[in-house]
């Protein structure tokens, strides 16, 4: 049972500290907002040329209008294809999505994964040696899960190899790159290279559909050492990521709708204005940490 209840423990872990990051982003004091126009929330004609509603007369006297399904879909640009990375660093890019895009396919996979499990459960066998090909929907599941399956861990490894040695061996980068980082990026890429391991052992990922049919039952967990391995080292991964730089699948949210898109004015009786003010009364306790400063108290500094 020892890997069911890791499995879990884990899986709640990712769940439970992904939202206490959330919940931390949304207490944090007010961000420095850049309102970068054009703003994807302007509807109309204004979000096209970078107009914004100020310049409405009487503005403040009409209620304002969100386009929503602008801010929605240029977030998810960023999110699923890193606009902003494929502008600014086309060969980064490159490197970086193909790490990215690996662990979005894990990511289905394990929805597969769920699916097959569920579907033999059901009584509909996914192997192709029981007879899936009599049923399209078990076909179609088995197909996609080690399709997804390879891929997404081929991918994972490729990048986060690349990246690494790219950070290595890249005299700028390096400059910028901590120890945490490296670690970060070694640490992907040894539970996708384990990933690969266990499937060139099992390459319909039969194994790991019985692991997820066993977690269903809460049944006690039967894998190989490649397998076991694998387990452990995800597991650890989803426990480790929220707490790390990694987790910023939490923080773009906060990034464009709290500073980059954020022009909601700051009118009297507002609830903007009620957290400007608490912000202000929000005092530093400390002094500066800067080698050529001095401090002579908490909030008074003196070069």
């Amino acid at each position: 049972m020892f890997l069911t209840v890791f499995m879990y423990t884990a899986i709640t872990a990712f769940v439970v500290f992904s939202l206490r990051k959330a919940w931390q982003y949304a207490r944090h004091p007010l961000a420095n907002r850049w309102e970068l126009y054009p703003v994807p929330g302007e509807p109309g004609a204004r979000r096209r040329y970078g107009g914004s509603y100020y310049e409405e007369a009487g503005w403040w006297t009409r209620p304002r209008q969100i386009f929503r399904a602008g801010q929605y879909g240029e977030m998810l640009k960023e999110m699923l294809f890193m606009k902003s990375l494929f502008y600014s660093r086309g060969k980064f890019w490159i490197l970086s999505y193909a790490m990215h895009l690996g662990i979005y396919l894990l990511g289905l996979f394990t929805l597969f994964l769920l699916a097959g499990a569920v579907t033999e459960i059901s009584g509909m066998p996914l192997t192709v040696s029981d007879g899936a090909g009599s049923h399209l929907w078990a076909t179609l599941v088995y197909l996609a899960t080690a399709a997804a399956g390879f891929s997404g861990a081929f991918l994972t490894a490729c990048g986060s190899a690349s990246l690494l040695i790219y950070r290595i061996t890249d005299g700028a980068l390096r400059k910028y790159t901590t120890g945490v980082e490296y670690f970060n990026l070694f640490f992907i890429l040894a539970a996708a290279v384990s990933g690969l391991a266990a499937w060139s052992m099992d390459p319909g990922f039969n194994n790991s559909r019985e692991v997820v049919t066993s977690m269903l039952a809460i049944a006690p967990v039967r894998a190989g050492v490649p397998l076991t391995v694998h387990l452990l080292l995800f597991g650890a991964l989803l426990i480790y990521i929220p707490w790390t730089k990694m987790s910023h699948y939490i923080g773009k949210y906060f990034a464009y709708h709290k500073v980059l898109w954020d022009n909601e004015p700051n009118l009297k009786g507002s609830a903007l204005e009620r957290i400007v003010e608490r912000n202000l009364a929000n005092r530093p306790r400390g002094g500066w940490s800067s080698p050529h400063t001095k401090s002579t108290g908490a909030g008074n500094h003196k070069v």
